[in-house]
C-alpha cells in the first residue's frame, strides 16, 4: 500500500490538474498557434490500403426517435448475446461518435457530431471487430473525413486479446466490437498548449456519451471503460505511446431483456453490503 503522504500528494496533484485550466502561474505561455507554427493534420492518414466505405443510409435503421425515451434507456450494459450487428449499425455509431459534418477553411477545423474545445478533436477511433456483418474479425481504424474503415490486421484469440487489453474484464470479450479511442496530444496542444489536456478529458466524455446515445437509439448495449492496460491497447493498434496513446474504451454488443437479471447480479454486492 502506498505511503499515506505519497497517496495524499497524488490526490492533490490530480485535483490541481483539474483546476489548472483556469488558474496557472504561466499565464504568459504562448501557444504554437500564436507563434504561427504549422497546424497538425486534422485527422490521421490511412495506415493501410485495405480501406472500405461505410454505408450512410441511416434512414433505413430502426432508430428510437423519442429523445426522452432514449435518455431513459441509456445505461451501461455488460452482458451481450454475441449476435452480430450490421455494418450499417456500426457505421451509424462511428458517425455519431466522431463523424465529420463539415470542414472550416481549407483544413482549419472539422465540425463533428460531438463538441470539442476549439474544434481540435484530438481523438482517433480504433476497433477490435468480432461480430459485424460484412467485416472479417480483426483490428480496424476509422477514417472520419471519408467515412471509411480500414482493416489493420488479424488478431489471434480475439476474446483473450480483448480481456487482456481491458485488465481482465472478460465480460467485454463477448461484445460485437470494442471501441478504443486514442489521443494525439499535439492536435490540441498546438492551440491550447499547457492547458490542452484538461479540455481533452472533457471532450472524451462528449465522444463517449454520443456513443451511448447511438447505442440506445439502436437498441444495443455499451459500457465505457477507463480501466485498460495502456501498453497492451497501444500495441494492438501500433501507437507509439507518446505522440498517440489510448485514453478510453467501450465495448458494443447486442443485448436482450432476459439479460437484465445478469446485469442486476453485477450490483448484488450493494445489497449484500447494505450500501
Amino acid at each position: 500500500m502506498l505511503n499515506p503522504e505519497i497517496r495524499k500528494k497524488l490526490i492533490a496533484d490530480g485535483r490541481n490538474f483539474m483546476k489548472s485550466f483556469s488558474t496557472s502561474p504561466y499565464d504568459d505561455f504562448i501557444s504554437d498557434q500564436q507563434l504561427k507554427l504549422p497546424q497538425p493534420p486534422l485527422v490521421k492518414a490511412p495506415i493501410t490500403r485495405q480501406v472500405m466505405p461505410l454505408p450512410r443510409n441511416f434512414e433505413d435503421l430502426d432508430l428510437q426517435q423519442d429523445f426522452i425515451a432514449m435518455l431513459t434507456e441509456r445505461k451501461s450494459s455488460r452482458v451481450y448475446t454475441q449476435q452480430p450487428i450490421s455494418l450499417l449499425q456500426l457505421s451509424f455509431i462511428l458517425w455519431a461518435s466522431q463523424g465529420i459534418k463539415d470542414i472550416r477553411g481549407r483544413s482549419y477545423a472539422t465540425l463533428r457530431t460531438v463538441p470539442s474545445g476549439g474544434a481540435r478533436h484530438g481523438f482517433e477511433t480504433y476497433l477490435l471487430v468480432q461480430h459485424v456483418e460484412g467485416l472479417q474479425p480483426g483490428a480496424y481504424h476509422y477514417l472520419p473525413v471519408q467515412h471509411q474503415i480500414e482493416f489493420l490486421h488479424k488478431v489471434e484469440e480475439m476474446p483473450a486479446a480483448i480481456s487482456l487489453s481491458l485488465e481482465g474484464q472478460s465480460w467485454a470479450s463477448k461484445a460485437s466490437a470494442v471501441f478504443y479511442w486514442s489521443f494525439l496530444p499535439y492536435r490540441c496542444e498546438w492551440r491550447y498548449g499547457i492547458w490542452a489536456h484538461r479540455v481533452a478529458l472533457i471532450d472524451a466524455g462528449h465522444v463517449g456519451q454520443n456513443l451511448y446515445l447511438a447505442c440506445a437509439a439502436l437498441g444495443l448495449g455499451t459500457c465505457a471503460i477507463a480501466a485498460f492496460d495502456l501498453a497492451v491497447c497501444d500495441s494492438l493498434f501500433g501507437l507509439d505511446g507518446e505522440e498517440e496513446f489510448t485514453v478510453y474504451t467501450s465495448p458494443v454488443g447486442t443485448i436482450s431483456p432476459e439479460d437484465q437479471k445478469s446485469e442486476k447480479a453485477f450490483y448484488q454486492f450493494v445489497e449484500d453490503e447494505g450500501l
